[in-house]
């Protein structure tokens, strides 16, 4: 994916990024300060906003190639299961209840499972909401904090099947983290963001 000229005023993040190339197949951290435009870069990334000017080369990706795991998930008013699923429910994808299940087990939401997803802690959401973005194997991932309400354990848990997905599948993921020490680890690639703009 390749982003060049791009612009996006929101508030007051101005975002400007002259020339960035994400390349597929790797797994990339977007770090810098509060307020620098990260979350806004994804989210246009994303589609869910438009941008002011500039182009995105999405190189074949479809928006169902993508998905984004927010630091406040949205989850439907339905049983956590019936979260988990949606994405293959609307790809008409085979649900392999097996591996519903497995999934759930390890990251200890089986419990849970019939529960209403609106009743959760919010640790208990994020793990939902990383578990119904890969669920469907998506070509790119975008997670914005997505893991900084879960506690140390968890954390590791869900760095594991970040590679094991990533191994799996070889898709791209886009990483926002201030887990500096923890997610280093992981990276292939770290952009650089001061200012809304991609700084190295």
């Amino acid at each position: 994916m390749r982003i060049t000229e791009l612009r996006k005023r929101v508030g007051r993040t101005d975002l400007y990024v002259k020339d960035l190339y994400i390349e597929s197949g790797k797994v990339h951290g977007l770090v810098g300060p509060n307020g620098c435009g990260k979350t806004t870069l994804l989210k246009v990334i994303m589609g869910l906003i438009e941008p002011d000017a500039g182009t995105i080369d999405y190189e074949g990706l479809k928006p169902t190639d993508i998905t984004m795991m927010s630091q406040r998930p949205y989850l439907m008013h339905t049983s956590v299961y019936d979260n988990l699923v949606y994405p293959l429910r609307i790809r008409g994808a085979a649900i392999d209840e097996k591996k519903m299940d497995e999934l759930l087990e390890r990251t200890g939401l089986l419990p849970q499972k019939q529960q209403y997803a609106g009743s959760l802690s919010s640790g208990e959401r994020q793990k939902l909401s990383f578990l119904r973005a890969i669920v469907f194997h998506p070509k790119m991932i975008l997670m914005d904090e997505t893991l900084s309400n879960l506690d140390t354990e968890s954390e590791k848990l869900f760095r594991e099947m970040i590679q094991e997905q990533h191994r799996a599948d070889g898709s791209t993921w886009l990483i926002v983290s201030h887990q500096w020490d923890e997610m280093n680890a992981l990276f292939d690639e770290v952009h650089h963001m001061e200012k809304g703009r991609i700084v190295k």
